[in-house]
């Protein structure tokens, strides 16, 4: 099945109920299966030039590469997979794009966004993040973050100096460890995990997840897995209720179908040896 029937995808974004400025930005590529979303920071509106940067080159860079490539193909010399290859390397162009302007120009100064982005193909999805904007799964019953926050709170929690209870009342909430255009270098962490026919994905902003428990984002999930755009509404919606002290920003893509990579006749049957 084609990349872009086996998969659906929604996207909102909200400002909240405080910011005047929205500082998150989104972007989805159905025809090669990538959605990113980056939530930026700094003074005015720093914030939505970084993250419109890093959506922005995110996309259209890896989009433009795969009109003449295969996202499962072998890098040659490194023999990474193009997919992989992709994330890193575009995710360094914007954080370099993000660098020279925030020293160019004295009003971006400073600025920076998180980032995460998943590639979909071949039955599978490369995610990259940078910063704690979270990509999460539901499959079957089990919903769950597949994306570790890089942040000074989640360092906190995974040295055992405060628990996840009492995270949700810290005030290191914001303080994240690694964004994209602060330094002239950064990296991404990319992981690439299976996928299966009714997975829902979901990536968001921490205005959703600092607003709404993840059970309670897991239930909504559940509940209205078939009608994404409505997911996406009550979801953008459930933050704002409970306070919307920031922008909220979600990606919702849920796997219909398979969408396993054309293959020559010798692979596939090499393929049935190792079946």
């Amino acid at each position: 099945m084609d990349i872009k029937d086996a998969l659906e995808m929604v996207s909102l974004t909200h400002p909240g109920m405080v910011r005047a400025h929205n500082e998150d930005s989104v972007a989805c590529e159905e025809s090669c299966g990538l959605a990113v979303l980056a939530d930026g920071m700094g003074g005015y509106n720093a914030g939505e030039v970084a993250s419109g940067i890093a959506a922005s080159v995110v996309s259209t860079e890896i989009k433009h590469y795969l009109e003449n490539a295969h996202p499962e193909d072998k890098v040659e010399g490194s023999g990474e997979e193009v997919a992989v290859m992709l994330l890193r390397s575009n995710v360094q162009k914007a954080n370099s794009s993000i660098y020279h302007a925030a020293e160019s120009q004295p009003q971006y100064a400073g600025m920076g966004t998180t980032i995460v982005s998943g590639l979909f193909y071949d039955n599978r999805v490369a995610v990259a993040h940078i910063g704690d904007s979270r990509m999460y799964r539901l499959r079957g019953e089990v919903f769950e973050s597949i994306t570790r926050d890089h942040s000074l709170l989640q360092e906190q929690i995974d040295s055992g100096m405060i628990s996840k209870a009492d995270a949700r009342m810290s005030q290191n909430k914001n303080l994240v460890t690694r964004a994209v255009g602060i330094d002239a270098e950064v990296e991404a962490e990319i992981h690439v995990h299976e996928v299966k026919r009714g997975d829902i994905y979901l990536l968001c902003s921490d205005g959703l997840n600092d607003m709404v428990e993840d059970e309670d984002i897991g239930d909504a999930v559940k509940a209205l897995k078939s009608n994404l755009p409505l997911l996406a509404t009550q979801l953008i919606q459930a933050a704002n209720d409970n306070g919307g002290r920031d922008n909220v920003s979600v990606i919702l893509v849920k796997v219909n179908g398979d969408f396993a990579a054309s293959r020559g006749m010798k692979a596939k049957i090499l393929s049935w040896f190792k079946n």
